[in-house]
């Protein structure tokens, strides 16, 4: 699928955002007065800055809000709610530790799980589709919810949470390619299948179906050569696993922390990049292109 820069970097940074309130709601780090405010700040910018940011790639942004009304069936709609709650409660929770440097621990559990739940129904708008078959398995909500966690424990500098999600961040990550590869072949949607010509024998594309590319071709068939996917797989598992977990395991001091970060939203990015990228989109198969 075309990989949007927009939706690129909302799931980066609001995944990144929504992390680092999880670990402040769970009580990992406790700061108050000027020091809550600044750690808030920095997560309220990538998560309400990420979901800003997905509204770019909206053909009419000022209908968002009608999104709201569809939560039984749209997991896009649970996602927009759930923020909402998760934002509004970490803000009181919040509040409480820069204004009166009290921890309040209900809102805070209650609205660090609720960052988590935001984080997972965002992975669901993806793994719910059944026209994707890379992304339609569990590896899916559980990578989104693992660099969550991995980047907002790196934020918190939480040096051994991070390290060890990190490395199991990329255990999952390399499973997840290797398995997602043959996904598409194992799902057993054809050229015949697509077309519904398969009742009369083998189907090849003979002419395209129309003179000119059109909003499918546009967002949803995106080729990437397998030789260049390899290559920004390595760079991927290299600067959002490896090299943060060496920094990590070095850090003697700030800017050594801070470089562990800037390294792992590098790598996530080239990873959310591949994500959309290698999601072979059945439509494909009509216009012969997969």
């Amino acid at each position: 699928m075309h990989p949007a820069l927009s939706v690129i970097i909302f799931n980066t940074f609001s995944g990144l955002g929504f992390g680092l309130l999880f670990w402040l709601g769970m009580g990992v780090l406790v700061p108050t007065g000027w020091a809550a405010f600044i750690w808030f700040v920095i997560a309220y910018l990538f998560a309400v800055g990420g979901l800003i940011a997905s509204t770019f790639h909206l053909g009419h942004p000022e209908r968002a809000i009608k999104a709201f009304s569809q939560w039984k069936t749209s997991w896009l709609s649970r996602e927009g709610i759930c923020a909402v709650f998760a934002l509004i409660t970490m803000a009181i929770y919040g509040a409480g530790l820069v204004f009166a440097g009290t921890r309040l621990g209900v809102f805070g559990v209650i609205g660090g799980l609720a960052s988590l739940g935001v984080v997972f129904t965002t992975s669901m708008i993806y793994a719910q589709m059944k026209t994707v078959p890379r992304w339609r398995h569990w590896t899916t909500p559980a990578m989104y919810l693992i660099l969550s966690l991995s980047g907002g424990a790196l934020l918190a500098g939480q040096i051994k949470i991070a390290a060890v999600l990190l490395i199991i961040g990329g255990i999952l990550q390399i499973f997840a390619w290797g398995t997602g590869d043959r996904r598409f072949v194992e799902a057993g949607t054809n050229m015949e299948s697509a077309t519904g010509l398969g009742h009369i024998g083998k189907v090849r594309a003979f002419e395209p179906p129309h003179t000119g590319t059109n909003y499918l071709m546009r967002e949803f068939i995106h080729v990437v050569g397998r030789k260049h996917a390899d290559q920004l797989r390595i760079i991927t598992i290299g600067l959002a696993f490896v090299l943060p977990v060496v920094l990590l395991l070095l850090a003697s001091n700030h800017l050594i922390a801070a470089l562990a970060v800037i390294s792992h939203i590098a790598g996530v990015l080239v990873l959310r990049w591949l994500f959309f990228a290698q999601a072979e989109h059945v439509v494909g198969l009509y216009y012969g292109k997969r």
